[in-house]
């Protein structure tokens, strides 16, 4: 894997526990709002793939009884490769750095003002985090706990269609959602907002 192209993510390692921890140590400078943070660290994911690909995506988030927020898109489906042992591997957008613009003082902001960090945000500052992923040449999921993977990647049937679910409950400590609605301003995605319960 050490050959492989290096865009977004280090394809060399799964977990960075350092950069988890260093997250966890200072949750106010990484989702500055919260909860609200956290989501539009989601959203900003299938609005870059929506551009990529130069359509308009469609996303949802649905607001859970038990506290979890999911967010699905229609995407193509987080990025993969096949190692040398002919074994899938997913881009590692959970539990590593952004290379991007997680410590570039000049990353892109947010709808709510706040610097994009990347998803490994979200993993960290939350109790659990669902990731489900729907390609064309198949689907998983994997469930982590705190940013780390608690389990492999399982296997799922296709149903026909593409595209990622992210499912989170966020920690205790992130300050609650109010109104989502006045954030919603991504340039290639639309969003529907459903609660539930």
């Amino acid at each position: 894997m050490t050959h492989w192209v290096n865009t977004t993510h280090d394809w060399a390692a799964s977990v960075d526990r350092e950069h988890l921890d260093a997250i966890r140590a200072d949750g106010d400078r990484y989702a500055p709002g919260g909860v609200l943070h956290l989501v539009l660290e989601v959203l900003a994911y299938p609005d870059d793939e929506a551009e990529s690909v130069g359509r308009r995506g469609q996303c949802s988030v649905r607001f859970h009884e038990d506290g979890s927020i999911s967010i699905a898109d229609d995407g193509r489906g987080t990025d993969t490769r096949v190692d040398e042992h002919g074994n899938v591997v997913k881009k590692p957008i959970m539990a590593t750095q952004d290379l991007r613009f997680f410590s570039d003082p000049a990353s892109p902001l947010l709808p709510d003002g706040h610097p994009r960090r990347g998803m490994s945000v979200v993993a960290a500052l939350s109790d659990w985090l669902i990731h489900t992923n729907r390609r064309a040449n198949g689907s998983w999921t994997q469930r982590y706990e705190g940013g780390i993977p608690v389990t492999d990647l399982e296997p799922l049937v296709g149903d026909g269609t593409t595209g990622t679910t992210v499912r989170f409950r966020p920690d205790p400590s992130c300050a609650g959602l109010t109104d989502l609605t006045p954030y919603l301003r991504f340039p290639h995605l639309d969003v529907a907002v459903v609660r539930l319960g």
